[in-house]
């Protein structure tokens, strides 16, 4: 046996140690002779540099150094998923997705909701090739170094899978490991880690990868991501993962109704503190993969899966104060000021009330008890108060009448829960917030320039707009503290480079009312510039796609006040992008203009996504459900026969792939 094959014969063995012990969960090798066999490997790859892989089993040790993590760029956007919290909630999700789909022949999978922080990994040829953080769903932190030292990875897979592909999953600090960590840290004298989930975020993000391979992490893998057809549904993908190399929990079941579903639910909700992690619910998928791509995507989560949340840990504590918080768009959100309180592994101390109605609708009162519980786990909200508890001197709150921060009396229109400060252009909080929301990563993406900094530059009187970010100089803003030259440049920089931001994003970057970041694409594919956006009419307005009265009056307030022209005219003169570029209206056409597609089944040209692209470049709309406004039906392969009737009953038009090839060429 030659040195090289000596060389792969270790990685194999080493490799499929490394499985057995730590997806497998059944060592067949002492630690002793393990680390005998990676020693004997790194000297043999020390002394034969010509035959290193970066996917070694001795490259789990760690030891880069990652001093700025790169963001990356997803090439399949992570979606979210929407919550539901009863049986009715799943089984209204069910009727959804049967009317999508036209047919009740369906089958869930049934997995439990980690409590993590989520992961995308890489794979081409069967190689690992990169790690990136959820982020926002569209773009996050390439993580790599630090995930290859989780050993419950594969970082080579066996070639019976797909070749090229993206595993999603959920990487998690199990409550053994995470308890011992927190008792070395007590014994150093350290403060204790508050929680594994945040924990295991954290040391995603630490520079030296030796650091992270110290910490007990694990990934169990949920979902497989690929373009090939090699499976036709989510589990048999998944268990097939399982084969190969990948920790994919057996927890998951198949369910032929939502009654099995909620059987499932039940089950986890009364064991899942037998877990060795945590779990904050349930996510239940469609099985069948094209019935998936034919249900789509809403514009935040997968019409295909919901996730069902376990009731929420409530605890009880006093109400002492409470102070009003004011947002970037002039909202007054009423703040509960609690006692310090634990709740789901985070210290509480404040909560939100959202809105008059809810303060009255509760009745809550300072220096009451209340109950507190996370909604959705996250957020800490006030559920009830404790009457028994109630002080004889208690009185009913009076809601605040004028802006905490500027004093200005304060609005509230029919119809709108929350009261507002008019004050837009004077209001210290509405200043800074819209500058830090035109600054975001959705929105400008200004690199070397954070929350912190924009509140320090409107103190100092270097800006009182986003407008006034692109007058600065490098010269004004080092002498600001802890701001060093090399530091000021790169916002500068940052600050510059952002004019070659798309239309659409700075169109969100407005912060107009009510125009997210969905609504500000829709505005911009229809009225393509800001001139013909400000010009438009209220009934202009709504006849753009999903733009309602709230919307188009909004766009109208925001047009017809004078400093926000005068905003719009200074980002034009300093060469932001205020107008669709010609690159992007080459390939768009109204050639499909006012016509609504269905596209349902398998395509052989042109992928799905790339077929509803098609259809919005050239003016068409896509619908996911067949209803009297289709005007077509794209169909492929093994098109639903449900779809197929209703489509006939209604008159629809059933085209061919090539039908609509031909049709917009």
């Amino acid at each position: 046996m030659n040195t090289e094959e000596k060389i792969q014969q270790l990685r194999d063995e080493l490799n499929n140690h490394n499985y057995n012990y730590y997806v497998l969960d059944n060592a067949t090798i002492s630690d002793f002779d393990f680390d005998i066999k990676l020693k004997e490997l790194e000297k043999l790859e020390k002394e034969n540099p010509i035959f290193f892989d970066a996917n070694s089993p001795t490259q789990r040790v760690g030891g880069t150094v990652t001093k700025n993590f790169k963001t990356v760029v997803h090439k399949n956007r992570m979606y979210s998923l929407d919550n539901s919290y009863s049986k009715e909630d799943l089984f209204d999700w069910e009727k959804r997705v049967e009317k999508v789909l036209g047919s009740t022949d369906l089958e869930f999978t049934c997995e439990l909701k980690f409590d993590g922080a989520s992961i995308n990994l890489t794979y081409e040829n069967g190689q690992f090739i990169k790690a990136v953080t959820r982020g926002d769903g569209f773009q996050g932190d390439e993580v790599t170094n630090n995930v290859k030292t989780i050993r419950s990875i594969p970082l080579s897979i066996k070639k019976d899978f797909i070749s090229d592909f993206e595993m999603r999953g959920e990487i998690i600090l199990p409550l053994e490991g995470f308890i011992k960590m927190n008792e070395e840290r007590l014994e150093n004298g350290e403060e204790e880690y508050r929680n594994p989930r945040n924990t295991a975020s954290g040391s995603l993000k630490l520079q030296d990868s030796s650091e992270v391979s110290k910490r007990p992490l694990d990934c169990l893998l949920y979902q497989v991501v690929t373009l090939e057809r090699k499976y036709k549904t989510h589990f048999e993908s998944l268990e097939n993962a399982r084969k190969v190399g990948f920790k994919v929990p057996k927890s998951i079941k198949l369910a032929k109704t939502i009654d099995e579903v909620y059987n499932f639910v039940n089950y986890w909700d009364a064991n899942r503190h037998e877990l060795p992690y945590e779990t904050d619910g349930i996510v239940i998928k469609v099985n069948n993969l094209q019935q998936q791509e034919e249900l789509g995507y809403t514009a935040k989560a997968p019409r295909w899966a919901i996730a069902y949340k376990f009731k929420a840990e409530q605890v009880s504590t006093i109400l002492n104060e409470i102070t009003y918080q004011v947002g970037r768009t002039g909202a007054i959100t009423p703040v509960a000021n609690l006692n310090p309180v634990q709740l789901a592994g985070t210290t509480v101390k404040r909560a939100s009330l959202h809105n008059a109605d809810q303060i009255d609708k509760l009745d809550i009162r300072e220096k009451d008890t209340v109950f507190v519980e996370k909604g959705g786990e996250i957020i800490p909200k006030i559920i009830a108060v404790d009457f028994t508890k109630r002080l004889e001197t208690s009185i009913p709150t009076i809601y605040a009448t004028n802006c905490p921060e500027c004093n200005t009396a304060l609005v509230r229109t029919e119809g709108d829960a929350k009261h507002y400060c008019p004050n837009e252009f004077g209001c210290a909080p509405q200043i800074t917030g819209r500058i830090q929301h035109f600054i975001s990563r959705k929105a400008m993406d200004i690199d070397g320039l954070g929350g912190e900094t924009v509140d320090l530059l409107r103190k100092e009187g270097l800006i009182q707009n986003y407008a006034d970010l692109y007058d600065l100089k490098v010269e004004q803003v080092i002498p600001l503290e802890r701001m060093a030259e090399k530091s000021a440049q790169n916002m500068i920089t940052g600050i510059e480079k952002s004019k070659e931001i798309p239309f659409e994003k700075v169109l969100f970057a407005l912060g107009i009312r009510f125009v997210g970041e969905t609504v500000a694409k829709k505005l911009a594919k229809h009225f393509k510039s800001i001139d013909n956006l400000m010009k438009a009419t209220f009934e202009e307005l709504v006849k753009a796609d999903e733009i309602g009265d709230r919307i188009a009056q909004s766009i109208i307030d925001f047009s017809n006040n004078l400093e926000n022209m005068q905003l719009i005219n200074r980002l034009r003169s300093y060469g932001l992008r205020l107008e669709v570029s010609a690159e992007s209206l080459e390939n768009q056409t109204d050639k499909l203009l006012g016509q609504v597609f269905v596209v349902s089944g398998v395509f052989h040209q042109l992928s799905r996504n790339e077929l509803k692209k098609a259809i919005e470049d050239n003016g068409g709309k896509v619908s996911a459900s067949i209803s009297k406004k289709t005007n077509f039906i794209v169909a492929g392969d093994n098109m639903g026969p449900s779809k197929l009737t209703k489509a006939q009953d209604l008159g629809v038009s059933i085209i061919s792939e090539q039908d609509f090839i031909d049709k917009i060429n």
